[in-house]
């Protein structure tokens, strides 16, 4: 993970795959160390249920030879690094869940339905 802004290094560690959450998540000290900066708040629900409100920043996210940006949590300290299926999906990589290993899709999709009022 690199911060979008004034970028101060880069987070490197194995994260994760989480199909399960929307955003990713790395240890706020972490995030902080490299510049990425708090823009709000949101609430979460944790894989076991409990509520919790988290900070979150934007980060440009680099995993297996592809590039996005997204929102980012700021965790504990003591937390595992999460790859949520946002960052996943934007590059178009899929989870298989027969053996439970990354794929990429042949193409992302990108679909525009047309309703009758259009077209």
């Amino acid at each position: 993970m690199i911060g979008l802004e004034s970028p101060q290094g880069i987070y490197e560690t194995v994260f994760l795959v989480d199909t399960g959450a929307i955003d990713s998540m790395a240890p706020a000290d972490e995030l902080e160390r490299i510049g990425i900066r708090r823009e709000g708040r949101m609430v979460h629900e944790l894989a076991d249920g409990t509520i919790k409100e988290y900070h979150y920043g934007l980060a440009r996210i680099e995993f297996m030879g592809e590039i996005t940006a997204g929102r980012v949590i700021f965790g504990e300290k003591s937390c595992e690094p999460l790859l949520g299926v946002t960052a996943l999906e934007s590059v178009g990589i899929t989870v298989d869940p027969a053996n439970r290993t990354l794929k990429r899709l042949p193409a992302i999709p990108l679909k525009h339905v047309l309703s009758g009022s259009e077209g």
